[in-house]
């Protein structure tokens, strides 16, 4: 065995979370793949070979352990990648497997051909696209299959599958048994449901009072809703023929299994992929915590206590809301700017039913901002947004409709600042904020931001900013950091 998989197998037996999304390990004795974290009996060294991804591992023939659920796994921030076109088309893929077409489709997105974007992807990932996304689609109706109790018409629909006649064939010959049989294999503890809910993983340890307590104090009233320690919210989202869809989602903390446990209504099943996609961005279920404790140590030189391992950064659910709410707390209190975002989704926000205390209304589209009468300031004023403000929320809704400007996670982030600060309005802090929070930028830092001048009292911007040098890539992380400990 090469010295790297003898490393490899180490790290497999050591079961360190750490590790786990990192690799998999297939076991040729039992034909299974299985998570670094995997409790099942240790196997032999020789018996095992190692892939870089689920999909590798189901293309050289193995099927997915059912104790360690590889569907469950966290995925890797792309900035531990060598190659962001292949890792950003496999994110792409992963929040899109439902509705993909073709492989020409993803490559439009990313503003290459196909024949480059397959070249790249096999280079990185060992697998093409088509096979990584037949792997998305087969672990995502496994995930459905374990955990709820829709029909096996309604779980091939939602996991990108044509037919039904397709998927069974599929789901057989990968995995060696039907949708059907797989049910009846789940574990006595598997925790099926009527309601649709799914699992997903991440590396622990997670402060998750931490990142409730964020969400919670930014909470717009009507759509965001936190309580008996889960986070509720509504959702709007397009599905591919451009029709709306309505409903909404609860998420909680299973420390146990290191995972969040995510509810949706039934109403997003069309859109399910791309629900759970933007939940693992919210959540930044993708982070390698140690890797980030790491490289912030040298913070103790400011508070012994900083960095904290397992802080978390908070991305977004809706880019247009998380853009919204940044113009809306500029040189305002985080209560006041909550109050104003409640007002404006009262006034100009769908009115939904969720069942759900708390739960009334979707954030309003950047359509329903821009179709508004003008001036804008008419229209917002009498909520309580100044005129500037209301302008800029105005230019912003622009962007998002005409889409001048790339929030994604794929984001050429430098040339997007940009663009955010050629509008009035917008200045480099929310700029930045935005970034960080909508296109999972991991380095940006505020150092004129008031948390931040709080957290280290004795020291002027430019001095802040030259500190924060030693944390980079990670200075969003180190903003985290700083306004936990105030």
């Amino acid at each position: 065995m090469k010295e790297k998989d003898h490393a490899l197998y180490e790290a497999f037996i050591s079961k360190d979370p750490r590790f786990d999304g990192r690799f998999f390990v297939g076991i040729s004795s039992t034909g299974i793949y299985c998570r670094p974290i995997c409790k099942a009996r240790r196997p032999k060294e020789e018996n095992c070979s190692f892939y870089s991804t689920a999909a590798e591992a189901e293309n050289a023939g193995y099927r997915p352990c059912l104790l360690c659920r590889p569907e469950m796994t966290p995925g890797n921030s792309i900035i531990d990648s060598s190659s962001k076109l292949a890792h950003s088309a496999a994110r792409y893929i992963e929040e899109n497997c439902g509705n993909i077409y073709s492989i020409n489709e993803i490559a439009e997105y990313l503003g290459c051909t196909d024949r480059h974007l397959r070249r790249i992807f096999t280079e990185e990932f060992n697998v093409s696209p088509v096979q990584y996304l037949q792997t998305c689609r087969l672990l995502l109706a496994k995930n459905l299959l374990t955990e709820t109790n829709l029909t096996i018409v309604d779980i091939a629909m939602a996991s990108g599958f044509g037919s039904l006649r397709r998927f069974n064939d599929l789901f057989k010959n990968h995995y060696r048994l039907s949708p059907t049989a797989l049910r009846k294999q789940l574990p006595e503890d598997g925790e099926n449901s009527k309601e649709i809910r799914v699992s997903l993983g991440y590396r622990p340890p997670y402060l998750w009072d931490e990142m409730l307590n964020f969400l919670a104090y930014r909470a717009i009233p009507g759509v965001e809703y936190i309580v008996d320690n889960k986070y509720m919210r509504t959702i709007s989202m397009v599905k591919m023929n451009g029709e709306y869809v309505y409903g909404w989602m609860k998420v909680g903390h299973n420390e146990k299994k290191n995972a969040l446990n995510v509810e949706v209504s039934e109403s997003l099943i069309p859109v399910l992929t791309q629900v759970i996609s933007r939940v693992k961005s919210l959540f930044d279920l993708n982070c390698d915590p140690y890797i980030i404790y790491e490289n912030l140590m040298s913070m103790k030189e400011i508070n012994p206590e900083l960095p904290v391992l397992g802080t978390r950064l908070p991305g977004c659910f809706n880019p247009f809301e998380m853009s919204v709410r940044a113009v809306l707390g500029q040189q305002i209190t985080v209560k006041a700017a909550s109050t104003i975002a409640g007002r404006l989704v009262n006034a100009y926000g769908k009115p939904i039913e969720t069942g759900i205390e708390g739960l009334t209304h979707v954030f309003p589209l950047p359509e329903d901002i821009v179709l508004l009468d003008s001036p804008i300031e008419n229209q917002l004023g009498p909520l309580g947004i100044i005129k500037t403000r209301s302008r800029t929320i105005y230019s912003l809704a622009e962007a998002f409709v005409e889409n001048t400007i790339d929030f994604s996670h794929s984001a050429n982030i430098e040339e997007e600042i940009v663009k955010l600060l050629e509008i009035p309005g917008i200045g480099n802090w929310t700029a930045q904020y935005i970034a960080m929070r909508t296109m999972e930028w991991t380095d940006a830092f505020l150092e004129t931001d008031v948390g931040v001048k709080n957290a280290m009292p004795t020291s002027t911007p430019k001095e802040r900013l030259q500190m924060a040098e030693k944390w980079r890539p990670w200075r969003s992380y180190a903003n985290i950091n700083l306004w936990n400990s105030l």
